[in-house]
């Protein structure tokens, strides 16, 4: 049962942070077709695009991409079902009320996701810091990451020349996961 619980995991988990951070690439204006955009267009647009067809007027014309957010929050109901689903099972769930608790769990859901996908862009920003600053993709990085860094960096200062708002934004998310699992 937790292989099961365990993959179900990692594909929502994939399938979540795709949808997310689709969202997160068209609010920064990064072009989607270059990599990752692609990638992330590819797994999402199944269901990206009926979202859209669906979403108020106003909603789908915004500057927030709602149809990337609506659908990442779909995916994490889904992901609460099938998880209570399969733990109702063990007995962990027969009360009847047990429904109710799957919003609950999707929000912890799409938090968690947000806070780990945070945590694996930060860390391949900071390695290809150090190996390979020239490479395209430390260009859509940077530009992802630096909302978040820039407040951090105004605060922290270079120590010997490294820039250690990236280690702290890392810790701080980390603090975060614990506080939500």
């Amino acid at each position: 049962m937790r292989i099961v619980l365990f993959l179900l995991d990692t594909l929502f988990f994939f399938l979540v942070a795709a949808a997310l951070l689709r969202a997160w690439m068209n609010l920064q204006r990064v072009q989607m077709s270059v990599q990752p955009g692609r990638f992330v267009m590819a797994i999402t647009d199944w269901v990206v695009k009926p979202v859209r067809r669906v979403l108020p007027r106003g909603l789908a014309q915004s500057r927030i991409d709602w149809g990337s957010l609506v659908a990442a929050e779909l995916l994490a109901l889904l992901h609460a079902v099938l998880t209570m689903l399969l733990l109702q099972g063990s007995g962990l769930f027969d009360q009847p009320d047990w429904l109710m608790a799957v919003p609950l769990m999707s929000g912890v859901f799409v938090l968690r996701t947000i806070l780990q996908g945070l945590m694996v862009l930060l860390i391949v920003y900071a390695i290809l810091s150090w190996v390979q600053q020239q490479s395209p993709v430390m260009g859509m990085l940077d530009r992802l990451l630096s909302p978040l860094l820039q407040p951090i960096r105004r605060v922290v200062p270079l120590v010997g020349g490294v820039d250690l708002s990236v280690l702290l934004l890392i810790v701080l998310l980390q603090v975060g996961l614990m506080v939500v699992g």
